[in-house]
C-alpha cells in the first residue's frame, strides 16, 4: 500500500497510526482512546480512534507532491465585494450584528502521482509554521487535509475548558482598526454564552482580550475565553453548544448562519469546522478551528478564505483581507516535495 493510501494524522507534534474505529457519534469522545477529530462545517462528523501515538515531525508523514497554480475562486471580487454589501443591508435591518463572508478557491492537481496530503502538510510545516498546524489522511473516509490554523476552538484538561478566537487581522499592527477591536469583543461575548451553557454558573471569564499574535505574513487580535466544564457535560452537549465556531460564523450566531446559507455559493465543506484530537482517557483536548486549511477530493485541491462583516466594513478592505489570508498559503501550496 502506497503511502498516501494508509490512514494517519498528524496533530500538536504527535504522529497517530493504526486506525482502530472510525464513527460520527461524539459520545465516543466520551469512551476511551485517543481519537482524531474532524468536525466539517458542513456534513457529517469524523472520529477517528488510532492505537499508536508517537513523537513526529511533517517530514514522517509526507509524500510526494507537486502543487496546483491555477485556481479558481467561487466568488469573483465583484460577486464577494456585494456580498458584503448584502450582509451591511442586513445589519442595517437589525438581523444580525456579524456575519463572516467566505469564498473557496480550487484548483486541479497537476500530477496525480504527487498529490498526498502529507506532502504538503511538510511544505506548510516548513513555509507556513503554525500552532495547530496537522495533516490528517483517512482515504476509505475520503479525507485529506492540511491545516495551518492559528486559532484555537477548543481545549480541554479535565473540567477546564478554553477557546481562543481570533478577530481582526492586517500585515502589521499598526493596520489593526477600531473595527477589528469591536469585531473580537463581539464574538468574545458570544463563545462567553456559548462555554455558559455547558460550564458552571460563574466559571466562565476572558483571561486575556484582544491579545496581538504574529503569524506569517499577518497579525491577528486573540482573545481568551475561559470555562469549567459543568458535571455531566459530555463532548456531545460541548459541541452541540458550541460548534460552528463563533469567529466563523457570526452574532447572533443562528441568524449569521442563515446570512451565510444566503450569500455563499460554494460549500465551506472542512473549511471553517474544527479539527485536532479528543484523548478520552485523560480528559484532554486540543480543537482548532480549520482555518488555513487545505482538502483534496479526487484532483481537486480546494482551500477557504473569508472575513468578518460589520456595519464598518469597506467591502473592498475586506476583499483584501481575504486576498492576504490566501496569498502565502497558496504560494507555499504551489511548490513540490520534496524541493527539487
Amino acid at each position: 500500500m502506497g503511502r498516501e493510501q494508509q490512514a494517519v494524522a498528524q496533530l500538536g507534534g504527535w504522529t497517530a497510526s493504526d486506525l482502530r474505529d472510525v464513527t460520527t457519534d461524539p459520545a465516543a469522545l466520551d469512551g476511551s482512546g485517543r481519537w482524531v477529530v474532524v468536525l466539517p462545517f458542513s456534513g457529517p462528523p469524523v472520529f477517528a480512534r488510532f492505537a499508536h501515538w508517537q513523537p513526529g515531525s511533517a517530514v514522517d508523514v509526507a509524500g510526494a507532491w507537486q502543487g496546483p497554480s491555477d485556481w479558481t475562486s467561487s466568488m469573483s471580487r465583484d460577486a464577494y465585494m456585494a456580498a458584503v454589501e448584502s450582509v451591511r443591508a442586513t445589519i442595517a435591518e437589525g438581523g444580525v450584528y456579524q456575519a463572516n463572508v467566505c469564498r473557496v478557491l480550487e484548483a486541479r492537481m497537476p500530477s496525480p502521482d504527487r498529490s498526498d496530503i502529507g506532502g504538503l502538510h511538510a511544505l506548510l510545516a516548513t513555509g507556513n509554521p503554525s500552532p495547530y498546524g496537522a495533516m490528517v489522511r483517512l482515504p476509505e473516509q475520503g479525507l485529506h487535509l492540511a491545516c495551518a490554523s492559528p486559532e484555537l476552538f477548543l481545549s480541554r484538561r479535565g473540567r477546564v475548558i478554553e477557546s481562543g478566537p481570533i478577530k481582526g487581522t492586517a500585515r502589521t499592527a499598526s493596520g489593526l482598526t477600531d473595527k477589528d477591536a469591536a469585531e473580537n469583543v463581539m464574538i468574545v461575548d458570544l463563545v462567553r454564552n456559548d462555554l455558559s451553557r455547558v460550564c458552571d454558573p460563574g466559571s466562565v471569564t476572558v483571561p486575556a482580550l484582544l491579545a496581538q499574535e504574529h503569524h506569517p505574513g499577518l497579525v491577528h487580535l486573540v482573545s481568551t475565553v475561559r470555562g469549567e466544564l459543568a458535571s455531566g457535560a459530555g463532548w456531545p452537549a460541548v459541541i452541540g453548544a458550541t460548534f460552528p465556531p463563533g469567529s466563523v460564523t457570526g452574532a447572533p450566531k443562528i441568524a449569521a448562519l442563515r446570512v451565510i446559507d444566503d450569500v455563499e455559493p460554494a460549500s465551506r465543506e472542512v473549511y471553517c469546522g474544527a479539527l485536532g484530537w479528543v484523548d478520552a482517557d485523560r480528559r484532554e483536548a486540543c480543537l482548532a478551528v480549520a482555518i488555513r486549511t487545505f482538502w483534496k477530493d479526487g484532483d481537486v485541491l480546494r482551500f477557504g478564505t473569508g472575513a468578518g462583516i460589520t456595519w464598518d466594513s469597506d467591502a473592498a478592505r475586506e476583499w483584501d483581507e481575504t486576498e492576504l489570508k490566501a496569498a502565502r498559503l497558496v504560494s507555499v501550496a504551489a511548490r513540490t516535495w520534496p524541493a527539487s
